[in-house]
């Protein structure tokens, strides 16, 4: 094999885990040989690209969980990041509303939960308090989260990008890989076009990291399900009863945090998203379809016994999805004076939610080691946040093995 395509650190994925992950292994080894593979024709455009840009505080995750701790040392290296390299970003903060008094002891208990995860600056407030940050939005109380933010992650992935390079490491683009090989502990991964060998492999292939998992010849006990995240935006006219972020108090039962109100980094305020199964793993569109991908899903127990668990709610989100009233009812809980011609469709994301075979959600970030493999096999919001501190996660347990 050509030594050109010998490399001491192979990465598969170029969203902003795999991008950060690269940057850090090259920060940690300069003299190392480093690429990262990926399938599309640039960084960022599934997952990192596709999502809300909120910078997240922390403030739900389970204290001493891995996205607990991620998320907040994530959030402060980004922060930074951005700072040094003058990326578009606002630390704005949000509020997350109760507006029933049922409602309230989980507003409080969420709060409680943020002490512990020592999330700076929040504040129980008011209904003046609410209206003083945010007076066009309707609650009886909210949480004040300072520290929370909004971010261009494109940006972000493409200042990665340019530092990596300008280090003398490889990004090739346009480079799906269909298999990875491991014989006596010599790693090959090919893709359509050329073959590679690796002294390590990471996989950051968020939508598709459960199936690079299986060509690698691990058994993850999980799939990947895509459920696609479809957004609206406020028109000219309604964006200025938007200051920052504006969130509902999340379901307990229901894994997403709610359709939500977001100011954009680059201009604009996005609603959404609700949360409806893909058909297709990078199903954006709502006909898009792909029979493999959906066979793969149908197959898995686990699938069904989530389906089973769920399915009124998920008929909900599926209304939602066809009727832009029933959308517009969803925001109006918020800010009611928003109407039918404040808002207009924007881009949906597709989220890859880790399930297990017992119907369960794999709820925290799961990354699984394999001799000289390191495979991110689950990194959901608010991975784009933590992706730093992922990265940095990455190259210790790379750092261990060494």
């Amino acid at each position: 094999m050509d030594r050109t395509k010998q490399f001491d650190f192979i990465i598969i994925g170029a969203g902003i885990v795999g991008l950060s992950t690269a940057w850090k292994l090259t920060l940690r080894y300069p003299d190392a040989t480093l690429l990262v593979l990926e399938k599309e024709a640039g960084p960022a455009m599934h997952q990192t690209g596709r999502n809300s840009g909120v910078i997240h505080s922390g403030i739900y995750y389970t204290p001493g969980s891995y996205k607990a701790k991620n998320c907040v040392d994530g959030r402060h290296q980004l922060v930074a990041f951005c700072e040094t390299y003058g990326i578009e970003h606002e630390v704005c903060g949000k509020v997350i509303v109760a507006t029933e008094q049922q409602e309230l002891p989980r507003l409080r208990a969420i709060y409680e939960r943020g002490l512990e995860n020592q999330i700076e600056g929040i504040e129980l407030i008011d209904e003046k308090r609410l209206g003083q940050i945010e007076p066009y939005v309707a609650g009886i109380e909210a949480i004040h989260v300072p520290c929370s933010g909004i971010v261009d992650y494109r940006g972000v992935c493409q200042k990665l990008d340019e530092l990596i390079q300008t280090a003398g490491q490889q990004i090739l683009y346009d480079q799906k890989v269909t298999g990875t090989y491991s014989t006596s502990g010599a790693l090959r991964v090919d893709t359509e076009t050329d073959s590679y060998s690796a002294g390590h492999l990471v996989n950051c292939a968020g939508l598709q990291s459960d199936l690079v998992a299986k060509s690698s010849g691990l058994d993850p006990q999980i799939q990947i399900v895509p459920f696609r995240g479809e957004y609206y935006e406020l028109k000219e006219q309604a964006v200025h009863k938007v200051n920052g972020l504006v969130y509902p108090l999340p379901n307990p039962d229901f894994p997403f945090l709610g359709v939500h109100f977001t100011r954009m980094a680059l201009g604009g305020v996005e609603c959404g998203p609700n949360a409806v199964f893909a058909f297709n793993r990078e199903g954006y569109e709502k006909s898009s379809f792909n029979l493999k991908d959906t066979i793969e899903t149908v197959n898995f127990p686990g699938f069904w016994k989530l389906a089973r668990q769920h399915w009124r709610r998920g008929i909900d989100e599926y209304y939602r999805s066809f009727s832009k009233r029933a959308f517009l009812k969803n925001l109006q809980k918020l800010i009611p004076s928003i109407q039918l011609e404040d808002i207009k469709p924007s881009p949906a994301g597709v989220r890859a939610m880790a399930l297990q075979e017992n119907g369960e959600i794999l709820d925290d970030f799961w990354i699984e080691k394999n001799d000289n493999q390191v495979h991110v096999l689950n990194a959901p919001s608010p991975a784009a946040t933590a992706g730093l501190a992922i990265g940095d996660a990455i190259t210790d347990e790379i750092a261990k093995s060494q």
